[in-house]
C-alpha cells in the first residue's frame, strides 16, 4: 500500500490559534477599508453632483483605460454569463479562445452561483471532456480529462503549480475555472505531481469589481447542510485604485450519502492597487475541511465487479475521518516599461496540515470482502514564484507577440502513517467495527518525517507571429525543464531515490481567421511528467524512471459570435507506458494512444435560451506492452464516449424566473488493462429553477438545483484501477441578496 499517494488531513492544535489571529486580524483590515473609502467617496460624492461634466465623465474613462491597459484582466462572457470567451493561457496571459490554438473553456462565478457548484468537480461536470472521481484512498477530487487522470495537486492557483489547497478547493472565493483540455507543458510547464497529461486547470480568485458589492447568500440540503457565504468588494481612492475583496464561507451537516459528515470553512482576502503603469495584488486565502464517515472508494480483488449498493446507502466506518487545513499567500506585480510590453513577477506559499483515519473495503467475491485501517498525518510546504515579459511589435507587415519567462516550484511533504486490520466487512449489510488497533506504523515519532522533496525549475520562450492583419497567427515556443526530486522512507528516514533530470519541450500552433467570428487552429505540443519510480518487489526498486513525454497533435475550429460559441477538436495524446514486465523490472515501455473529437456549444443560442452542451469520442489503445498481451486494449477508466446537454430557459410568462435541465452520458469503463471486467455506461439527469426580485427593495436571487433526480445507483468511474461510486440525489437550495 502506497503511503505516498494517500492524502491526511492533519489537526495542529498549537497552530489553529496562529492561523485565527491571522485571519481576524486580515478581515479586520479587509472591513476597516472599505470604510476609510466610503469616507472619501461621501467627500467627493457632492462635486460630482453639481453637473460638473468633466467631473462627472472623467473617472468612467479613466477606469476604462486602465482595465484595457491590464494583461490579467477578465474575458467578457457569452450570453448568460456562465462560460467566458477566454481564459489565463500560462505563459501567454489572458487572451481570446478564438485567437489561440488551444481547446479551452472557462467557467464564471456565475455558473458557480447559479448551478451552486460546491467543488471543482461540480464545475467541471458542465464539461463533455471531464470526468470526476476520487483519489487513491481518501477523499480528493481527480479528474479525467481526455481520457488522463489530473490529481488536485496539480491544478494552478492563479497560474501558480503548487499553492493551491489539497484534497478539495471550495469555490466561494473563485471568478473563474479554466479548464485547458490537451497538453500544456509549454504553457504551465510540468505539474508538481506530472499528473496534467490531458489538460489542465487553473484557478482565479475573485478581485474587487468596478461596482460595489454586498452579497450574502443562505444555503441548504434536503440532508440536512447549511451554510452562509459573504461576499464583499469595494474600490476606493481618487481613482478607484485601491481594492479588496473578501469572501468568508461555512457550510456544515449531513450530505445525501447515509451519515457523511462534511463541514467546510473558507476564508479569502484580497487586495489591489491599479495604477496607469503599476498593478499590484495580494492573496490571502485559509481553508479548513472536515469529512467523517466519508463513504470511501472499492478496491476490487476478485475477478467480477461488485453489485452497486444503493444510492445513497454508506458502506464506510463510523471512526473514518479527513480533517485538511490550507493556509495560501500570493503576492503579484506588473509594470508596463514601454507601450505594449509588461513586465510581472509573482510568488505564492503554501502550508497544508492534515490528518485523517481512512478506511479501505476489498472486494474479493459476494461471500468475501475485508477492510483495512491506514491513519495518516500530513505536512507539506510549497513555494512558487513566475517572473516573466509579454511584448508587441512589428516588423514591416508581420506583427509579433513575444514572451519570456522563469518559473519556480518547490513542495516538501512530511508523512507518517499507522496501519489496521484486516477485518471482515460487507458493501451492502455493513457493520461496524471497533477501531482496528495498529499493528504496524511508520514515521509516526513526533513530528512526521520528510518522505518527498520535488523542485521544478524552466524557463520559456515563445513569439506569435501576425500575418495579414493578425488572421494568420503563428506561435512557436520552447520550455527547458528541471525536475528534481528525493524521495525518503518514513520507516528508516533513508533517501531511497534521487532523480535530477532536465528536459526541452517546444510548441507548435497554427490559427487561421478566414472570417471574424471563425478561427481553425492546429498545434503540436508535449506533456511533461516526471519518471514513475520503481515500487516494492521490482528487480530495480526505488529507481526513477526517466520524464515522461507525451505528445499531442490537434486540430480544431472555434466560433464566437459574442452571445454564444462553439469549438470541434480532433486530437491525439500519446503517453509512454509504466509497468512491471515479466523479468520484474519496473519499466517504461509500450504507449497509451488517445485519439477523439470533441465538440462543444455555449452561450444564449436564441433569445432567453443558453446552452452548456457537447460530446466527446475517444479511441484509446494500449500499444507495444510487455510481450504483446494487452496489445489494443483499452486503458484502464477511459469510456469511449461522454455527452453533456444542458441548456436553461428564461420562462417569458414569469418575468426573473429561469428553468435548467442537464442530461450527462457517461460510456462503460474497462476495470483491467487485460478488458476482463468493467463497470455500465451510466446517465443522469439534473434540474434546476431559479427566481430573481426585489425583496424590500434589494435585489434576491432563489436558487433549487436536483442532482441526479432519478437517484440512480451507479459506479462513476473505474480510473486508477478501483471503483467510485456516484453521488445519489441531491437537492440544494439557496437564497443570496445583495445589500
Amino acid at each position: 500500500m502506497s503511503v505516498s499517494r494517500l492524502h491526511s488531513p492533519f489537526n495542529l492544535p498549537s497552530r489553529l490559534p496562529t492561523s485565527r489571529a491571522a485571519i481576524l486580524a486580515a478581515i479586520a483590515v479587509a472591513f476597516s477599508l472599505p470604510a476609510a473609502a466610503f469616507a472619501q467617496a461621501a467627500a467627493a460624492t457632492p462635486t460630482a453632483a453639481t453637473g460638473d461634466a468633466n467631473n462627472a465623465t472623467l473617472p468612467a474613462v479613466k477606469v476604462q483605460a486602465t482595465q484595457q491597459a491590464s494583461p490579467g484582466d477578465l474575458q467578457p462572457t457569452f450570453g448568460g454569463g456562465h462560460v467566458a470567451r477566454g481564459g489565463d493561457f500560462g505563459v501567454l496571459g489572458s487572451q481570446k479562445n478564438i485567437d489561440m490554438p488551444f481547446s479551452m473553456t472557462t467557467y464564471t462565478a456565475k455558473l458557480i452561483e447559479d448551478q451552486q457548484a460546491r467543488t471543482i468537480g461540480d464545475v467541471l461536470s458542465n464539461d463533455p471532456a471531464v470526468r470526476t472521481a476520487y483519489g487513491y484512498g481518501n477523499f480528493q477530487e481527480v479528474y479525467v480529462i481526455r481520457g488522463f487522470t489530473l490529481d488536485s495537486d496539480d491544478i494552478s492557483l492563479n497560474g501558480l503549480y503548487g499553492i493551491t489547497p489539497r484534497q478539495l478547493v471550495e469555490t466561494a472565493a473563485l471568478e473563474r475555472v479554466d479548464i485547458l483540455k490537451g497538453a500544456s507543458a509549454f504553457l504551465n510547464g510540468a505539474s508538481p505531481n506530472g499528473s496534467s497529461i490531458g489538460g489542465s486547470v487553473n484557478l482565479q480568485l475573485k478581485r474587487a469589481d468596478d461596482k460595489p458589492l454586498t452579497r450574502v447568500t443562505l444555503e441548504g440540503s434536503a440532508s440536512g447542510e447549511f451554510g452562509t457565504h459573504i461576499d464583499v468588494g469595494r474600490r476606493f481612492g481618487d481613482n478607484d485604485q485601491f481594492g479588496i475583496r473578501v469572501n468568508q464561507s461555512n457550510r456544515d451537516g449531513e450530505t445525501s450519502i447515509d451519515g457523511e459528515m462534511r463541514r467546510n470553512n473558507q476564508t479569502a482576502v484580497a487586495l489591489d492597487w491599479r495604477g496607469e503603469k503599476l498593478r499590484l495584488e495580494g492573496d490571502f486565502m485559509y481553508q479548513r475541511q472536515h469529512v467523517s464517515d466519508g463513504r470511501p472508494v472499492v478496491y476490487v480483488l476478485g475477478d467480477e465487479i461488485p453489485t452497486v449498493p444503493s444510492a445513497t446507502h454508506n458502506y464506510a466506518q463510523t471512526w473514518s475521518y479527513s480533517d485538511a487545513e490550507d493556509t495560501v499567500g500570493i503576492l503579484r506585480a506588473e509594470y508596463d516599461f514601454l507601450p505594449g510590453w509588461t513586465a510581472y513577477v509573482t510568488g505564492g506559499v503554501r502550508h497544508t496540515n492534515e490528518h485523517g483515519e481512512y478506511f479501505s473495503p476489498y472486494y474479493t467475491d459476494p461471500t468475501n470482502t475485508y477492510g483495512s485501517r491506514l491513519g495518516v498525518v500530513r505536512k507539506e510546504g510549497a513555494t512558487s514564484a513566475e517572473a516573466g515579459v509579454r511584448g508587441h511589435f512589428d516588423t514591416g507587415p508581420v506583427s509579433h507577440f513575444v514572451t519570456a519567462g522563469a518559473s519556480i516550484v518547490r513542495v516538501e511533504t512530511q508523512s507518517g502513517w499507522t496501519y489496521g486490520g484486516p477485518f471482515a466487512t460487507d458493501l451492502y449489510n455493513t457493520q461496524q467495527v471497533p477501531y482496528p488497533a495498529t499493528t504496524m506504523q511508520a514515521g509516526m515519532d513526533g513530528n512526521p518525517p520528510i518522505t518527498a522533496l520535488n523542485l521544478l525549475r524552466s524557463v520559456s520562450a515563445s513569439d506569435t507571429l501576425g500575418f495579414f492583419h493578425d488572421r494568420v497567427l503563428f506561435t512557436v515556443g520552447v520550455r527547458h525543464q528541471e525536475i528534481l526530486s528525493n524521495g525518503y522512507s518514513s520507516s528508516t528516514l533513508l533517501q531511497t531515490s534521487n532523480y535530477n533530470d532536465s528536459i526541452t519541450t517546444p510548441l507548435f500552433g497554427l490559427v487561421v481567421k478566414p472570417w471574424e467570428n471563425v478561427s481553425i487552429y492546429a498545434n503540436r505540443s508535449e506533456s511533461l511528467s516526471a519518471g514513475g519510480i520503481a515500487p516494492q518487489g521490482t528487480t530495480n526498486y526505488g529507481d526513477q524512471l526517466a520524464p515522461e513525454r507525451t505528445k499531442q497533435y490537434e486540430v480544431g475550429a472555434k466560433y464566437d459570435n459574442g452571445k454564444y460559441g462553439a469549438q470541434l477538436a480532433l486530437f491525439q495524446l500519446e503517453k509512454p507506458q509504466t509497468y512491471t514486465n515479466s523479468a520484474g523490472a519496473y519499466v517504461a515501455n509500450g504507449n497509451e494512444r488517445h485519439r477523439g473529437v470533441e465538440a462543444s456549444v455555449f452561450g444564449e443560442v436564441y433569445k432567453g435560451v443558453r446552452l452548456i452542451a457537447g460530446a466527446t469520442y475517444i479511441n484509446a489503445v494500449q500499444l507495444d506492452t510487455d510481450g504483446g498481451s494487452t496489445d489494443g486494449k483499452t486503458p484502464v477508466g477511459v469510456p469511449s464516449f461522454l455527452l453533456n446537454l444542458g441548456a436553461e430557459y428564461d420562462i417569458p410568462w414569469v418575468q426573473g424566473l429561469t428553468v435548467s435541465a442537464r442530461w450527462t452520458h457517461t460510456g462503460s469503463q474497462y476495470f483491467d488493462a487485460a478488458n476482463t471486467m468493467s463497470i455500465k455506461a451510466w446517465d443522469t439527469v439534473d434540474l434546476g429553477a431559479r427566481y430573481s426580485t426585489n425583496v424590500f427593495g434589494r435585489p434576491t436571487t432563489f436558487r433549487a438545483n436536483v442532482y441526479n433526480l432519478a437517484n440512480k445507483a451507479y459506479w462513476s468511474s473505474t480510473n486508477g484501477g478501483y471503483l467510485t461510486m456516484g453521488a445519489p440525489r441531491t437537492v440544494l437550495f439557496s437564497m443570496t441578496t445583495d445589500f
